[in-house]
């Protein structure tokens, strides 16, 4: 015969499991505000918009510590993400070739 509290556990752990799995890493220094509040624990719509807007104001976070420069984001909610957070850089705009006057 089976413990019903053990049996009730194991559910509910294996029924949160695919919830976790859902989080992946977020590039802080290219998602939009939508991603940044989806995919970061505590970062709802105001403070995944405070980051974009800080980002491109002050340009592209060098550190998981520099969210920490936005207004609404401390030491826990960072913390709480931290394994989430990438930064790697945005691509830079590919060179535009400019072609040669046509001379007639």
């Amino acid at each position: 015969m089976k413990n019903p509290t053990r049996a009730l556990i194991q559910s509910l752990i294996i029924g949160l499991i695919p919830i976790a799995s859902f989080a992946g890493p977020v590039n802080v220094n290219t998602a939009d505000a939508s991603t940044l509040a989806r995919e970061l624990d505590g970062i709802g719509p105001a403070k995944a918009q405070a980051i974009v807007d800080f980002r491109q104001k002050n340009g592209p976070f060098r550190s998981a510590e520099d969210l920490l420069k936005v207004q609404g984001i401390g030491q826990k909610v960072l913390d709480l993400n931290r394994a989430s957070i990438r930064l790697d850089r945005a691509a830079p705009a590919p060179a535009v070739a400019q072609k040669p006057p046509v001379r007639r």
